[in-house]
């Protein structure tokens, strides 16, 4: 079965449900921040390298991360006191730096100017945000994701510092707690991802879990709890 090409002048995407073997739903479109909202709203997210078109992704394991789940580990409890943390303080640096970032199971990188330029709109539209760490004054990791509802979908992090990404996923979950989000969309599974305590799930599984997340929103500000860092 072929992989439908979306149409750049509607916002309409096939059923995440009919994606092929590998989970690809579509093809082609742009990163319009208008077409990405309504990607994620259906459990759908973009997703390709540089010399390939724009790929729309439903995979099948999905992974999630449940926010009672998170695995807390001695060593990473203690490392999180060295760092401070910000929300959305410097969201270009973080993107810029998960592109840039070497990593040793990946060549290149899929975050591409497109991709950038779509999530700065976004970001400023309030749909996107980072959560950042900060060692004597400098950014030294971070990560950063989109919001469905009460889903945040987790899209790349980076860290110069050993456990600098970590220390912001853990600082970020303790938040998303708080703020009564349901569950983080991991997206593709990894096993650095499945170390922290996320899990395989079916894609139906997922769906559903997106349409009831995506009925409220959060209404607060993204605002950093100091009695959540301790």
């Amino acid at each position: 079965m072929p992989i439908a090409q979306l149409n750049k002048y509607t916002l309409s995407f096939p059923d995440p449900n009919d994606a092929n073997e590998d989970g690809i739903v579509a093809w082609g479109g742009d990163l319009n921040p208008s077409r990405v909202i309504r990607a994620y709203q259906l459990g759908i997210f973009p997703w390709n390298s540089p010399q390939d078109p724009i790929l729309w992704w439903s995979p099948d394991p999905r992974l999630i991360m449940e926010l009672d789940d998170f695995r807390l580990s001695r060593s990473l409890k203690k490392s999180m006191k060295k760092f401070t943390y910000k929300f959305d303080a410097d969201f270009a640096s973080v993107i810029r730096n998960c592109a840039t970032t070497p990593r040793p199971d990946q060549n290149g990188t899929w975050i591409q100017d497109e991709v950038i330029e779509s999530f700065e709109v976004l970001h400023g539209m309030g749909r996107v945000h980072s959560i950042e760490s900060y060692l004597d004054g400098e950014l030294v990791g971070g990560l950063y994701g989109i919001v469905v509802g009460k889903l945040f979908c987790g899209e790349s992090m980076f860290a110069h510092v050993s456990d600098a990404s970590k220390a912001a996923y853990a600082v970020l979950i303790r938040h998303l707690k708080k703020w009564g989000f349901d569950f983080v969309d991991c997206q593709v599974p990894t096993e650095h991802l499945k170390s922290l305590g996320a899990k395989e799930v079916s894609r139906e599984y997922f769906l559903e879990r997106l349409r009831v997340a995506s009925v409220a929103e959060f209404e607060g500000r993204w605002e950093l709890d100091d009695s959540l860092l301790s």
